[in-house]
Formats: structure tokens, C-alpha cells, sequence
């Protein structure tokens, strides 16, 4: 049996190693840390399957995006090791208008050397309603 220290410190190395390849954007790397048959959940509940529908997605909301990290929480398990990768995203919006301090949270589930989940939650969709003069 592998040991949860090393466990747990493979799977914050290929979160940030996804993370890496996805902010430039290059989804084939990305899609290399992850399972075949991963499943992601962009904001919204949007159900995607590959990097390159996320960055597709992010090249219509923004000009461009990258991710000031604060922090990976990681958390061992039996058979998966779950990370969340927090801190703000910073840019320009599609009329390049720069924004900087969007909260964000990715949730990612490893297992296997892998990712095999990601669930992704930001303001970003406030912030456009506020851009809008739509606030609730």
C-alpha cells in the first residue's frame, strides 16, 4: 500500500501541473493528468468532458483568464485523494475590460494518477451581471 503522504503529494502535483497547462491554454496537456472518462462540472452545472470544452467555454466568456492561487487543500482517501485549488481569477473581459479578485473554487478528485472528476465554482457570472447593472 502506497503511503497517504506520497499519495496526497502526487495528487496536488498533478493538480497544479493540470493547472499549469490549462491557464496557458493548451487543453491536450491538460487532458494528459486527466482520466479518459473524467467528468467535469463548470459553473452553472455545465457537464463537459475534455479540457478543450472548458477552454472553448472560458474563450467566449473572457479575452483571457488566469488563476492567482491562494492555496491547494488536499484531503487523503481509501481509494481517492479529493484537492480544492482556491483563489481569484484574473483577466479581461470579451470587450477587454480587465477584472482581477474573481473568487473561485476547483474541487478535483484524484485517483489512479489521475484526475477523475473536477468541479469548478467562480463569481464570474455576478460579476457579468453587475457589468450589466443587474444586481440582485
Amino acid at each position: 500500500m502506497a503511503d497517504p503522504i506520497d499519495e496526497t503529494a502526487q495528487a496536488a502535483d498533478i493538480v497544479e501541473r493540470y493547472l499549469v497547462a490549462s491557464m496557458i491554454p493548451d487543453p491536450e496537456t491538460a487532458a494528459t493528468f486527466m482520466s479518459d472518462d473524467v467528468r467535469i462540472t463548470f459553473t452553472g452545472g455545465r457537464k463537459m468532458s475534455h479540457p478543450r470544452e472548458t477552454a472553448g467555454f472560458n474563450a467566449k466568456r473572457y479575452k483571457w483568464v488566469k488563476k492567482k492561487i491562494e492555496r491547494s487543500d488536499v484531503s487523503p482517501g481509501v481509494s481517492e485523494t479529493i484537492v480544492y485549488n482556491i483563489g481569484t481569477l484574473y483577466g479581461e473581459w470579451p470587450d477587454g475590460t480587465p477584472f482581477e479578485g474573481n473568487r473561485y473554487v476547483d474541487r478535483f478528485v484524484v485517483s489512479g494518477g489521475k484526475i477523475v472528476e473536477t468541479d469548478v465554482w467562480n463569481d464570474s457570472a455576478e460579476r457579468i451581471l453587475t457589468r450589466h447593472g443587474i444586481d440582485g
